[in-house]
């Protein structure tokens, strides 16, 4: 909080510049007009997993279609829906890396307002509470903090919605995921989650940044399904 209202009063003395091209911009803006424009929004996806179903000449704001993917098909996850609001691509990676590994945690505002942006535009959004997907309490030290949970604050915020990290638990400190072959991340994360928590009949909106197979959100939602959450949506920056 008090990070914060240095910011603001460096921003209001000297003025705010875009995160990306560092030009001038008004106060209340994140990105200069151009640079808005190259944020690579989400593609339509499978309206369970997210995964992209589109084409390059139809790219437009992230909207489940109407169909659903082979995989969700044949083995529906444990969440019923993701929504994401860009494309893991450039510039947004470079910010979720500057944030995640560069420790630059103002940039959790910066991409918490975004995904705010885009779920506003969402109808029937109606979850009772907000979970960022947790780290583990070893890798919590090492980092200093969960850059799911910073993102998840400003989401919180801005939607008016509950937010809670302390009743989903990683009860097991996993290798991380991009480590690992694709076909390994499923087992890595089987029973990893706990629910510490009263749950029951809750609609759930886990948070993470990036999904890219979405075993971590299935493992995550499973828990919460089993200890009694009625419905698990993923809410993400950005989706690979």
């Amino acid at each position: 909080m008090v990070y914060q209202r240095l910011i603001n009063v460096h921003n209001y003395l000297v003025g705010a510049r875009c995160e990306l091209c560092r030009v001038h911009v008004p106060a209340n803006q994140d990105f200069c007009a151009p640079c808005r424009k190259i944020l690579t929004r989400a593609a339509p996806g499978c309206r369970i997993c997210g995964t992209p179903l589109w084409n390059e000449m139809d790219r437009r704001p992230n909207r489940p279609t109407p169909h659903i993917c082979g995989q969700c098909q044949k083995k529906p996850p444990a969440f019923t829906s993701v929504i994401a609001a860009f494309a893991y691509e450039d510039p947004i990676r470079q910010l979720i890396i500057g944030l995640k590994y560069q420790r630059q945690l103002y940039l959790a505002r910066v991409l918490g307002s975004l995904l705010a942006d885009t779920l506003a535009q969402e109808p029937n959004l109606s979850p009772d509470i907000i979970m960022p997907i947790p780290l583990h309490r070893s890798r919590l030290r090492s980092r200093g903090f969960n850059q799911a949970y910073e993102i998840a604050r400003f989401v919180a915020k801005r939607l008016h919605i509950p937010l809670d990290p302390w009743i989903l638990e990683r009860n097991r400190n996993t290798p991380t995921q991009t480590d690992l072959p694709r076909r390994s991340r499923a087992k890595n994360v089987r029973d990893a989650f706990a629910v510490k928590g009263d749950v029951t009949d809750l609609r759930i909106a886990l948070l993470d940044d990036v999904m890219t197979t979405g075993h971590t959100a299935n493992a995550a939602a499973l828990a919460l399904l089993r200890a009694g959450a009625k419905e698990v949506q993923v809410w993400l920056v950005a989706r690979a």
